[in-house]
């Protein structure tokens, strides 16, 4: 969260008036935010478990400097194990980097082109997606294609979809939101359908790709498809407010360790990721940090410029007004604060 973002929550507050409201969930983003800013990393990492976090893992990757790892919290709230910073944690929609940068491979192969449509790679759903024969693969990445978000079905994450066929029949014969290209709207059924289109076009699973020419280059052991690839008790426990149970073995894509994240997105922006004539159509299709969210997990890759530092932040808790994302958000912009007041030092 910016310091503009927390002065409009400031202002919303006071405006409101009403006492009770200061006892309220903002209260608690802007005593979040107005904190004393620690020392060290830690201390932060310490911190947010003090404001409602189960279990919290940072890991920082300074240009000429050891690599950092930071963990406070559980890694299993019930067995009282002690979060791990080397853990596994489901990264979510982080997993659409790993999936532009497969599509730019692909692309740079001859293998996918970025300007034909859904029509040309799915034409089983023309009809069936309004605009299917005008929304581009460039335009699916970019989120700029009007399809309707599958994941905002009413109650969806209650009863999460488990195949394509399931998650696809969520959206199927809705009017789309707006005309292909005339506005910016996330959307998981963009990357639903990319996903479908790369296995069409390998004739296997793309995951397998992904290992072949991402995983195994960069050396990545601890990134997984699915939870049926690892040890669950590798996997740190997440936990959603007002659910009772751990929520660590419900199925949600990817996983990683954070050590495995920050050197993929270091490569991603340093540009060693890719070959030849690569890195410019990546560049012109998405973007070179993400966030990501699922019941029970909350993260971030963020590489800053300014430092050369790629910084991950892992959280295992979340809620229904997420109220916990924006607490992260502020703990994440703590965290580069303290990173930037250190390099100064």
């Amino acid at each position: 969260m910016t310091k503009k973002q927390t002065k409009r929550i400031l202002r919303i507050v006071f405006i409101i008036g009403s006492i009770s409201s200061l006892f309220f969930v903002p209260w608690l983003l802007v005593k979040a935010w107005i904190l004393p800013l620690p020392d060290t990393i830690q201390e932060q990492v310490d911190e947010a478990i003090e404001h409602g976090f189960d279990g919290m893992i940072a890991y920082v990757d300074q240009a000429d400097q050891p690599p950092q790892y930071f963990a406070s919290g559980w890694h299993d709230r019930e067995s009282k194990i002690p979060a791990k910073p080397k853990a596994l944690f489901k990264i979510a929609s982080i997993s659409k980097l790993y999936d532009a940068v497969a599509v730019t491979k692909l692309v740079s192969d001859g293998r996918l082109s970025l300007d034909k449509t859904i029509a040309d790679y799915l034409p089983e759903l023309v009809g069936k997606i309004e605009n299917s024969d005008k929304i581009t693969l460039r335009l699916m990445i970019q989120h700029r294609s009007g399809i309707p978000n599958f994941t905002d079905a009413p109650n969806f994450w209650a009863a999460p979809t488990e195949t394509y066929d399931e998650s696809l029949e969520l959206i199927l014969d809705m009017p789309a939101n707006f005309e292909p290209n005339e506005n910016y709207e996330y959307c998981n059924t963009n990357y639903l359908l990319l996903n479908r289109i790369m296995d069409n076009t390998l004739g296997y699973e793309n995951f397998r790709f992904i290992q072949k020419e991402i995983l195994m280059p960069l050396n990545l052991n601890s990134t997984f498809g699915s939870l049926s690839e690892v040890k669950m008790d590798d996997v740190m426990s997440g936990y959603h407010v007002g659910h009772p149970y751990d929520l660590k073995a419900d199925e949600h894509g990817m996983l990683a360790s954070a050590e495995d994240l920050s050197t993929f997105l270091r490569a991603l922006n340093d540009g060693s990721l890719f070959e030849e004539g690569e890195q410019e159509i990546y560049a012109s299709i998405y973007e070179y940090e993400h966030a990501g969210w699922v019941p029970g997990y909350q993260s971030f890759a963020k590489y800053h410029k300014d430092l050369d530092a790629v910084v991950i932040e892992f959280y295992s808790t979340t809620d229904p007004k997420l109220i916990m994302w924006n607490l992260s958000e502020i703990t994440n912009d703590r965290i580069a604060k303290i990173l930037k007041k250190q390099k100064s030092s």
